[in-house]
Formats: structure tokens, sequence, C-alpha cells
């Protein structure tokens, strides 16, 4: 579907709640119907869509209600249905891009039905999707992050650090499953992480790659970049490559006792 195909269906599916929310439509003074989920959906991501490109090409404040409405094609009024401000615009984009992975990851350790290595290559799968498919609505968020008001702020935070302790305990518990060499996993979950946030930036949906291969390589990387070998070799020979085996294994044992 076609940018323009997809401005004349949200503008179609738009405005019929915003007319009997006017008082068009309205039957014997029934209660105006609130619009399908499925509606709803569709208008919503065509408003991220279209505020997302405006905010990057004029910026928030050179951005108004009436400029999204006209780039969707419908009225402002007809907009109002979904939002009442540019303010809560924001706040719902800032919302979709940082809580959306995060409920999906909770959602996905909540089912307790996978190891560690499963559970991180689902996790990379989750947030290298969502990067490809909406890349624009995450490098607004990073370019805005100075701009956005104290509450906002505060929520991608908290959303951002949920996300990084939730990779670094799935790593963890590789680790003490002997599924992961002995890394530091803070920092292990920060190396997943960039990696896939990075796919926002090179990754083109109308380009070269496929995203459900970009997916399944990054996801096998994450994997072999961790996980440890079915036994206990050494990296080279003699006492000192033993040394180092021995050096890793208790400066894991030293962060778990500190912990």
């Amino acid at each position: 579907m076609t940018s323009s195909s997809r401005r004349t269906s949200a503008r179609k599916k738009a405005e019929a709640p915003a007319a009997r929310a006017d008082g068009n439509g309205e039957r014997g003074g029934e209660k105006p119907a609130r619009a399908t989920t499925a509606r709803r959906e569709l208008v919503e991501n065509e408003m991220y869509e279209q505020a997302t490109r405006l905010f990057a090409e004029r910026g928030f404040a050179g951005t108004s209600l009436q400029d999204i409405a006209d780039a969707i094609g419908i009225t402002r009024p007809a907009l109002y249905y979904y939002v009442k401000s540019k303010d809560e615009l924001l706040a719902k984009l800032v919302t979709e891009v940082t809580n959306g992975p995060l409920d999906e990851l909770r959602k996905l350790i909540a089912g307790g039905d996978l190891d560690p290595v499963a559970q991180l290559r689902a996790i990379v799968e989750i947030i290298v999707r969502r990067r490809a498919t909406q890349p624009a609505r995450f490098r607004l968020l990073i370019r805005s992050e100075a701009e956005l008001p104290e509450e906002l702020t505060s929520a991608y935070d908290d959303s951002r650090r949920a996300v990084l302790k939730t990779i670094a305990e799935v790593i963890e518990d590789g680790i003490r499953a002997g599924l992961f060499r002995p890394v530091d996993a803070r920092v292990a979950a920060l190396g997943v992480l960039g990696m896939c946030n990075w796919v926002a930036w090179w990754f083109h949906p109308d380009g070269r790659d496929n995203a459900d291969d970009v997916t399944e390589q990054l996801a096998d990387m994450a994997i072999a970049a961790l996980r440890r070998a079915d036994h206990h070799t050494l990296d080279g020979e003699g006492p000192e490559a033993a040394l180092k085996m021995l050096r890793q294994d208790l400066d894991h044992l030293e962060r778990i006792l500190k912990n």
C-alpha cells in the first residue's frame, strides 16, 4: 500500500468517529459509537508516521496539529478524536517507542518456557524487528532527547534501564547455567542492545536487506558472541592459557559474591 492510499484509508476511517463526535450521524439520541480497535490502530499508526516525519523535518516547535492533520488528509477536528494536543501526541509517540519493546520482553520472560539462549534470541528478534519496521520513530526519539519534557525524559530513562536490566539478567542466567561465557553481564547487555538499536540507522525497509534475514543474522551473532563451548577449552597453550581461563571464572565468581 502506498503512502497516498494509506492516508486515504486513514482519512475515511478517522472522519467517521469524528463526525459522530460532532453530532453528525447520531440517531435517536444514541451516544456516538467508539471507533473499532482496528480503525483506531490504523489511524494512530498513520498519525505517528506523519508526526515523526514532520517533527524530523520542521522540529517539534515548528509543527502544528493542523500540519499533521493535513499530512494525514483529515480535518483538525477529526484529529482531536485521537489526540488533544501536540504535547499529548509526543507523549504517545515516546511511550509507543519505549514501552512497546519492554512490554514484549516482559511477556517473553514471564512465559518461563525458554532457556537463556532461546530468551536472548527472542529478545534480539523483538528489538531488531521494531527498529527495522519503525526506524524513523526511534531516530527521532534519540535526536529529541534533550527537548523532551522532564516527565517524558524520566519515563524514557526508566524504560531504557528496564530493557537493559532484562537483557543483563537473561545473560547472567545463561552464565550461571554454563551456557554463556563468564563475562560482565551488563557490558554484554549493552553490546547486544547497541547492536540492535543501531539497525534504526542503517536498515532501509525498501533497500537491499530483508528484515527477516537481518533479524536472524543479528540474533545468531548475539548468541555466538556469548555462548560457551560445549567443553572447557583453553585459548592457546601452556600455563598462561590455563591461568587466563581460571581468571575468567574467578572474575565471574567475584562478581556474584559482590552482588
